[in-house]
């Protein structure tokens, strides 16, 4: 039976959710994700025999948002520190997307900690923009410059929505202000020469179909991570646990035994 707790973690209350018994499994989850997301995922893992741990990130989920904006590095101190208070050691660790950015700068500084690393659609990385996604970032320039005149200021908000929606980040648009701010700082990092440090077993799980982060990044990974396997998934998008968590458990499953 899966158990929801709630522990502090430097004042800020975090929402965990915990089932099954043996070897620990610690899930990060996306942007705009939380816990409840990865519940089919933990209870086919619970079923074969790993204890599985969910948390919520501070500002995502049941967790409380940060006092202060954020960087990738604040979350993966909080990470850190959710570990040592539950003194979970030897771990393995699936992340996705969001998640992904946490565990890769985790496992750089702390590999040693963890026994298998599971990447999925992991954000992080930079490659030179296409022409679209040069024409959107332009479309964003300007579309800046137009908000400056007073007189479409009544039209402020669906042109700044109307440009990130061309940008792909639809999260951006859905947060809250500080949560805003704390998605700028955490892209702002590039983690390129991050991957070169991960020592941990590594499996990289990517979506044929992800739109959202495309296929061509995964190789990047793959090339930087010495010690990982890639595995893709056919006609799959951004979400393999989402879109058909048996053959994500069937994947992760045979790379964890």
């Amino acid at each position: 039976m899966q158990e929801q707790k709630e522990i502090y973690i430097n004042k800020l209350r975090t929402n965990y959710k915990v089932i099954g018994k043996g070897k620990p499994i610690v899930i990060l989850h996306g942007w705009g994700g939380s816990s409840d997301s990865w519940e089919r995922v933990a209870k086919i893992l619970c079923l074969k025999g790993y204890k599985v741990i969910s948390p919520d990130f501070p500002g995502f989920g049941k967790s409380i948002t940060p006092l202060k904006i954020w960087d990738l590095d604040d979350y993966t101190n909080w990470l850190e520190d959710f570990l040592h208070s539950l003194k979970l050691k030897n771990i393995s660790i699936i992340s996705h997307s969001f998640g992904g950015r946490v565990a890769v700068k985790f496992a750089a500084k702390h590999s040693t900690q963890i026994e298998k690393l599971i990447l999925c659609s992991p954000a992080g990385v930079r490659i030179k923009p296409n022409l679209s996604t040069q024409t959107a970032l332009y479309a964003n320039a300007v579309g800046g410059f137009i908000l400056n005149k007073k007189v479409l200021n009544l039209f402020k908000g669906s042109i700044k929505s109307w440009s990130y929606f061309f940008l792909r980040n639809s999260d951006y648009v859905k947060a809250d202000k500080a949560m805003r701010e704390i998605m700028k700082k955490v892209l702002a990092e590039d983690l390129t020469q991050k991957l070169v440090e991960i020592r941990a077993e590594t499996l990289i799980v990517w979506g044929e179909k992800d739109r959202l982060i495309p296929l061509k990044y995964a190789y990047v990974f793959k090339g930087h991570i010495k010690n990982s396997k890639l595995k893709i998934l056919p006609k799959i998008g951004h979400s393999p646990h989402l879109e058909d968590p048996e053959k994500f458990i069937e994947v992760i499953f045979k790379f964890l035994c």
